[in-house]
């Protein structure tokens, strides 16, 4: 036994490194068992007893329950993801807008302006189209003026 050393332990640096790693995995598994919780939980498509198993899964068998998610349904995982932050933006977007209009005021150029800048940024209108439509509303020849 004493001819044996431990390469991590007549090197504190490698330990503190070591440690580092050990510690990072750790906070990762916790980042992803939390993300498929809550996509089991957001997934419209599941049932409740297919949720209720795949939980019972994920948390009594927390390792093998993670990755056999990942492996069966982790492909659609972002995508789930994508399509809720977008809906979220969408009731967002919503909202202000019928906000905006229940102030019975007329749209002011700043707000002309920024819808183009929207139509553009989703390639509907080309750069000179664009162009245009903001002198057209810079120059108060807008549509609501």
């Amino acid at each position: 036994m004493t001819g044996m050393t431990y390469l991590a332990y007549d090197y504190p640096l490698l330990s503190a490194l070591l440690t580092m790693v050990v510690f990072f995995l750790w906070i990762m598994w916790f980042i992803l068992l939390f993300r498929v919780i809550v996509d089991i939980v957001r997934d419209d498509s599941l049932s409740g007893w297919a949720k209720t198993g795949w939980l019972v899964f994920t948390i009594v068998l927390p390792f093998l329950g993670v990755f056999v998610y990942v492996i069966a349904r982790g492909r659609n995982m972002g995508s789930r993801e994508m399509a809720q932050a977008r809906a979220q933006q969408e009731a967002l977007d919503s909202y202000i807008r019928e906000t905006a209009k229940g102030t019975g005021e007329r749209t002011s150029s700043v707000d002309e302006l920024a819808r183009l800048s929207e139509i553009k940024a989703r390639g509907d209108i080309s750069d000179d189209e664009f162009r245009r439509a903001k002198e057209l509303v810079l120059s108060g020849h807008g549509p609501h003026s």
